[in-house]
């Protein structure tokens, strides 16, 4: 007779009650926090020049203040002003910020899926609702305060004499100069912002990786067709959302004072520039978004096999 086999090291009983192996909630919303935190740091390297471009086009107002004729007249004065390199300017800010945003949004969602799915599957309004739930949360833990410093250090680099001279510094001299509140300016904008793309971005890509498993929920789907479906997303929410996108930027800039609230800020957009205003920057940020989004699934995606792979749930042990 064959003798039982010791039980791995991962399905000791102390393990399933407090290690990787403990509660199947925990497991997936603490993955993907950690899925979602390297992706971010990566995805934001990759993608930062379209944002910096989509920011200063938002920023720009009609009349004599107006810099740049469009995407490429920015681009190439950015580059002869600054190099190359200056479309990197305020790169530090985001990624600072992308790591807790993207880590928040995906530990969210893992979470809020777990709870709201049956035998796997969310329901069409589950999707919309943990999606909505990952933008709300990410946009009070980090978009809000990362986007404002990010806008503010952009805005700054647009004045003949910049003031902030680093990352700390600047932060310091935007806490000195407006308090706390200094960097959780559009905060009401963000949150309608944020949470409209992750109800719009996880529910098409959730959408579609259901249609293509079709009725083997087990099926795996590739990483290039998840790019694709990321893709789809991207461009699915900024044809939706660009207009909040343009609110949340004039609310978050060094101008922001003039606004008293962001329906004050909307009434004076379209009253002073027309409704074209609403879609300002919208091709840089399709761009940019269609990217960034298509690969923040793909490499979320394959860190989660490799989570999967050497990090076992209760459910998977049993």
């Amino acid at each position: 007779m064959t003798k039982p086999m010791p039980m791995p090291f991962f399905q000791r009983s102390w393990m399933l009650q407090h290690g990787a192996a403990a509660a199947e909630g925990g497991n997936k919303g603490l993955k993907g926090v950690l899925a979602g935190g390297i992706t971010g740091g990566i995805e934001i390297c990759i993608t930062y020049p379209t944002e910096y471009i989509k920011t200063q086009l938002q920023l720009d107002e009609k009349g004599d203040r107006k810099r740049y004729s469009g995407l490429t007249d920015c681009i190439r004065k950015t580059v002869i002003q600054r190099g190359f390199f200056g479309l990197y300017r305020g790169l530090s800010v985001l990624l600072y910020g992308s790591i807790p945003k993207t880590a928040s949004r995906f530990g969210a969602f893992e979470t809020l899926k777990n709870h709201m799915a049956e035998n796997g599957q969310l329901s069409i309004c589950s999707k919309l609702l943990c999606g909505l739930g990952a933008g709300v949360c990410e946009a009070v833990i980090a978009v809000t305060p990362m986007e404002t410093i990010k806008v503010k250090f952009i805005n700054d680099q647009r004045t003949a004499k910049p003031q902030f001279k680093g990352f700390l510094h600047g932060v310091g001299r935007i806490i000195s100069n407006d308090g706390i509140g200094g960097i959780y300016k559009g905060v009401t904008a963000t949150i309608l912002k944020q949470g409209s793309n992750q109800a719009i971005r996880f529910f098409v890509v959730e959408s579609l990786k259901d249609s293509y498993k079709a009725k083997n929920p087990q099926k795996s789907v590739p990483k290039l067709l998840v790019g694709a479906f990321g893709f789809i997303a991207g461009a699915a929410s900024v044809l939706c959302n660009t207009p909040l996108d343009v609110i949340k930027t004039r609310m978050q800039g060094l101008e922001a004072a003039k606004y008293h609230n962001t329906a004050d800020c909307a009434l004076k957009i379209w009253h002073n520039e027309g409704i074209s205003a609403f879609y300002k920057g919208t091709v840089p940020r399709l761009s940019r978004v269609c990217l960034d989004v298509a690969f923040t699934f793909m490499i979320y995606d394959s860190f989660m096999d490799v989570f999967n792979r050497v990090w076992y749930t209760t459910d998977e042990i049993n």
